[in-house]
């Protein structure tokens, strides 16, 4: 890529300009959008569907919107959705089967066309997350056949975050706010309020990226409000973690006290699974007619805090206790992941807090843990 290209920017309307650009090269937008009380992930129409002039406010256990004083599109914080909801879809159907008169069966993979979709206002933490889910899904010998076609198929328009919440700690993770070196894209934008109306950055960050950026009306800039507003917002993150030897802290504390007084609160809910722009863990089901002609094997969503999970026939679950069901998400999302994909499976969007009904708070529990830790090492 040309890295040295001037910068550029766009206003409102080549932004909106873009969604139709992206529409008629076939790809389905897929951007935040208002509805049912949440800046939730869905396909757009237009750019006028974005949520212009719409806040978040989140705490633990809290999300609501607020209106803005200004028109923002992007000033908003992770929602209850990731991109994995398209990548990854929660239900999928693997294969189906038929038995004809004479008894014999036919059995058929999926082999759909994969969707094309265009991801609009990707942030830099949640591309960290599509990385991730890359290496676990694509990487290695038994590469996914729902993921990968998806994936391929993707154009990405990342936008930079200025407006953490207070859930937020992607900049103690190194996964955001701006973009990280070697991140991987199409298109990146970082939008500014400007007295004229609003600005967004641009850059192309693949081929396909400088061919629809080709075909935009831009403007030059100095580019250094959006630099500036980026650098803020990594002063305004809500959370913080402490990233140092994560998974040695994770591996060494597996009998901490700290994990009874978490459990007393978890419902084992899943909230946080769901929600997790990277947690993976599926299940199958097989479904048939009522005359049993027909059959299909479906793949969907599973989560580690459910009891049925870790489930062994002749012995039951091996994790029977809301103690070692939360234990076993958080030591593997923060450390044994290391071991298995060679890095973190957080990536600090704060997405399990917000949405965690109790308001259990995971950068709380490793700072927890890592006193409990500290306090065992200075002991006598």
């Amino acid at each position: 890529m040309d890295t040295s290209a001037p910068p550029a920017e766009l206003d409102e309307d080549g932004l909106a300009m873009l969604v139709d650009a992206l529409q008629a090269r076939g790809l389905a937008v897929i951007g935040p959008t208002v509805r049912d009380g949440a800046i939730v992930l869905a396909e757009l129409t237009s750019a006028d569907e974005l949520p212009y002039g719409w806040g978040v406010e989140a705490e633990a256990g809290t999300y609501r919107l607020r209106r803005r004083d200004d028109r923002a599109a992007f000033a908003h914080s992770a929602g209850p959705q990731s991109w994995k909801t398209f990548l990854h879809p929660p239900r999928a159907r693997l294969w189906q089967a038929d038995r004809a008169e004479d008894g014999t069966v036919t059995v058929r993979e999926d082999d759909d066309p994969p969707p094309r979709y265009a991801f609009l206002g990707v942030r830099p933490c949640d591309l960290r997350a599509i990385a991730v889910q890359d290496r676990v899904l694509t990487g290695g010998a038994y590469a996914d056949p729902v993921y990968g076609p998806r994936r391929a198929a993707a154009f990405i328009v990342v936008t930079e975050c200025t407006e953490p919440s207070g859930v937020c700690f992607c900049a103690s993770m190194g996964t955001g706010p701006g973009l990280p070196d070697g991140a991987v894209y199409d298109l990146a934008l970082t939008e500014t309020i400007e007295p004229e109306g609003l600005r967004y950055l641009v850059r192309a960050g693949s081929p396909d990226g400088e061919d629809v950026l080709a075909g935009l009306p831009t403007h030059p800039t100095d580019g250094e409000h959006a630099r500036r507003a980026v650098a803020d917002a990594a002063g305004r993150m809500g959370r913080t973690m402490d990233p140092t030897d994560l998974r040695s802290l994770m591996a060494g504390t597996m009998t901490a006290e700290r994990w009874d007084q978490v459990a007393d609160r978890c419902l084992t809910c899943g909230n946080c699974t769901m929600v997790c722009p990277t947690c993976f863990c599926t299940t199958t089901e097989e479904t048939t007619d009522l005359i049993g002609d027909h059959a299909e094997r479906w793949r969907r969503w599973d989560s580690c805090f459910d009891l049925d999970f870790s489930y062994l026939h002749g012995t039951g679950p091996v994790r029977s206790s809301a103690r070692s069901r939360y234990r076993q998400w958080l030591t593997h999302k923060l450390g044994t992941w290391h071991d298995q994909f060679g890095s973190s499976g957080c990536v600090g969007c704060g997405r399990c807090i917000a949405w965690c009904p109790v308001g259990i708070d995971l950068t709380e529990e490793v700072a927890a843990l890592r006193a409990e830790a500290e306090t065992s090492e200075g002991a006598p």
